[in-house]
């Protein structure tokens, strides 16, 4: 072998990388019991003719997100319902993230809401963790979403979404779940919780995500 090809082979240590794997027809667990997010997500899957089921149909409880970041807690999610079940699972974090917070709430967005899921208060949160900053903080913030797919042999696959956009107050519409009322997303002149959901679905973090995902698995 010549020194140049040589050169080009993978060495001892050198890993391969992966294949995606796509996802066959039929059934699909959505990992998730928040209703909110099983509606949008069985909106984006609608048109793939994909059969889901939501984790809380089957009885199967929400594991306790230990996770330091989206993907972990993502994946952890998705893994869990597809090892219970025995069928695909796809599972989403995803969170609000504000840039004079340091970034909070974003992991624990759901749980600034507290046990009740009371998204109002959690709003309240943000806003008097913003004011306490002082006024020449900025209000600049962002949505993630993490779109994590498993298989009950432990295959997964995850994809990353992100928009951004600035936070208002107070709330404006009744439209979307969790912080939609208070996130005007660059560009637009409705929050998320007065855009409509068709529309919001073409642009959010979450249709970020997806978009990723159909591309690599459908």
């Amino acid at each position: 072998m010549s020194d140049d090809l040589a050169s080009d082979a993978p060495g001892p240590e050198a890993v391969l990388p992966q294949a995606i794997r796509k996802l066959a027809p039929g059934k699909l667990v959505i990992a998730s019991h928040n209703a909110g997010k099983l509606r949008e997500i069985d909106a984006l899957l609608a048109p793939y003719g994909i059969r889901t089921v939501s984790a809380g149909d089957l009885d199967i409880p929400e594991p306790e997100e230990t996770g330091t970041s989206f993907v972990a807690n993502a994946e952890l999610k998705a893994r869990f319902s597809a090892d219970l079940s025995g069928l695909p699972a796809l599972a989403d974090d995803s969170g609000l993230s504000v840039e004079a917070l340091k970034g909070d709430p974003g992991i624990f967005s759901a749980r600034w809401a507290g046990p009740k899921r009371d998204f109002g208060a959690a709003m309240h949160l943000v806003e008097q963790k913003l004011e306490m900053a002082g006024e020449d903080v900025g209000r600049d913030a962002h949505f993630i979403c993490v779109l994590s797919l498993a298989w009950p042999d432990g295959h997964v696959e995850s994809f990353e979404g992100r928009v951004d956009g600035v936070l208002v107050w107070p709330p404006r519409g009744e439209n979307g779940f969790g912080y939609d009322a208070m996130f005007l997303p660059n560009g637009y002149h409705e929050t998320f919780g007065e855009m409509d959901p068709d529309k919001k679905h073409r642009i959010s973090h979450r249709a970020d995500a997806f978009a990723k995902l159909v591309a690599a698995v459908f």
